[in-house]
């Protein structure tokens, strides 16, 4: 008599699991895509799991255009390439292709170009890697930088890294624009997440930061490593925006 209870608790429990796993994953899928417009194949799969998705909706398109991202990695090989650049090479790159907008000397008067003199050889090698793969846009730098090989890039980032600017006391660097844009530039904000940063800044145009900033706060530039700067900037308002670029360029 035992046994027999037994055999029937256990075929009870798996008609139970049938009966629910027939419901769970057929009957109610079914029903529910249809109302989405789903086929019933697709809707069983999804609720099954071995597809993406719910079976009670559509899934929504993805819109989101692909944004290319820097294919520079600092490996010993790409330290290496700078430490051995051919300086005059590069030298020549730039008579030849930069000229017209940054000059020979790296110090263009047109504030919506860079200075490229004081700057990093680092900094310099990534941004013309990012224009040439579209990392980074521009109307001007992407088709020049896209005609230049890796040796190319290397020489004209170490001609114009390595041009001294000269002594920069850190008393002049920056005008003094009050005490909340100071706590950001020296401590950050932990409560926005806006780190320490150390570019090469001081004495870059002010019109020329503050058009970064914007470009990046507002995703049109990209080619930042793990969305850094996207999100300090995306934190910042306009006016802090404008701020910065002021203090920074000591204008």
């Amino acid at each position: 008599m035992d046994r027999k209870w037994r055999l029937r608790g256990i075929f009870g429990v798996l008609a139970a699991l049938a009966i629910a796993g027939l419901l769970g994953f057929i009957v109610l899928p079914v029903v529910q895509g249809r109302a989405a417009g789903i086929d019933a194949f697709t809707a069983i799969c999804r609720a099954v799991g071995v597809l993406p998705g719910s079976p009670a909706r559509p899934t929504p398109p993805y819109q989101a255009e692909p944004q290319p991202v820097t294919e520079v990695s600092w490996t010993a090989a790409t330290f290496e390439e700078l430490y051995h650049a051919d300086r005059a090479n590069g030298g020549r790159i730039a008579e030849e292709r930069c000229i017209s907008c940054h000059t020979l000397e790296g110090n263009t008067p047109d504030p919506t170009i860079p200075r490229n003199i004081g700057q990093s050889v680092f900094a310099l090698y990534k941004q013309l890697h990012d224009f040439r793969s579209g990392a980074r846009s521009n109307d001007t730098m992407s088709p020049l930088a896209k005609d230049l090989d890796d040796k190319q890039i290397v020489d004209l980032a170490a001609y114009y890294g390595r041009l001294f600017r000269g002594a920069i006391d850190p008393a002049e660097s920056g005008r003094y624009v009050g005490i909340d844009i100071e706590n950001i530039v020296s401590n950050g904000d932990v409560a926005r997440g806006l780190p320490i940063e150390t570019p090469t800044l001081t004495g870059q145009y002010a019109q020329y930061l503050e058009a970064q900033l914007q470009a990046f706060a507002g995703g049109t530039r990209h080619n930042d490593i793990y969305h850094r700067m996207r999100s300090v900037a995306a934190k910042l308002t306009p006016n802090e925006i404008r701020l910065l670029a002021i203090r920074y360029s000591g204008q």
